[in-house]
């Protein structure tokens, strides 16, 4: 199942200037997961997206935890 959630994210050049998108939709994963950051509940996310499955939110965090999987972090200049 967790390769499967994984292919529930797109990236095409035409949509989003490229950004990563739930299933080539046009919801970007960083907004979802700011969303998320904030506060909202998946459930809330299904109200307010109805067209977005529960896997698309667990895609999204599965996607976030696999760009993290490097060899090292570093800090951005704020």
């Amino acid at each position: 199942m967790q390769e499967e959630l994984i292919n529930r994210i797109t990236i095409d050049p035409e949509i989003c200037h490229g950004k990563p998108t739930i299933r080539g939709l046009r919801y970007p994963v960083e907004n979802m997961l700011e969303l998320l950051a904030a506060g909202m509940t998946i459930e809330e996310l299904l109200e307010d997206y109805p067209d977005l499955e529960r896997e698309d939110f667990l895609a999204c965090l599965q996607y976030a935890a696999k760009v993290l999987q490097v060899k090292g972090v570093y800090r951005i200049a704020s």
